[in-house]
């Protein structure tokens, strides 16, 4: 015979050895003993967040940006509906994202710098790429 069947052949027909001590585990625990587990737990979310594309901020024309925020101050106590285009830094990375919002102006502060529209965010003045509606028509022209 094989020498290892040899060294256990006291051994092999015993009975198996009872814990009185300890209650024996269940099956079911000791499956869970050998279940997978995310040895690399958050890799997934930071491959996605990896994966997640972001835009530099275009420049803006400030000549023409300042002239229709002019026009927008001068005209702000008639709430006129506007389109807002701005860049949204992104928070967890470099970039970020263009938006566009529209709505009623409600006020501009030149303090805070800030534009708050009736029924939408308040957006930073710094931000701003684009301003247009039918205030500035003839300028689109």
């Amino acid at each position: 015979m094989d020498g290892r069947r040899d060294s256990y052949e006291d051994i092999l027909h015993r009975p198996h050895p009872v814990s009185r001590r300890h209650p024996p585990m269940p099956a079911a625990d000791r499956a869970a003993q050998f279940s997978p587990f995310a040895a690399l737990s958050g890799y997934d979310a930071a491959i996605e967040e990896t994966a997640r594309l972001t835009e530099e901020r275009p420049e803006a024309d400030e000549q023409e940006l300042n002239r229709r925020l002019q026009r927008l101050l001068d005209q702000v106590s008639t709430h006129p509906t506007v389109t807002l285009t701005y860049f949204q830094p992104d928070e967890k990375k470099d970039g970020g994202a263009c938006r566009s919002v529209t709505g009623a102006v409600k006020k501009i502060d030149l303090y805070r710098r800030t534009i708050t529209l009736e029924e939408g965010p308040v957006l930073p003045l710094d931000q701003l790429l684009e301003i247009s509606g039918e205030l500035f028509r003839d300028l689109e022209e």
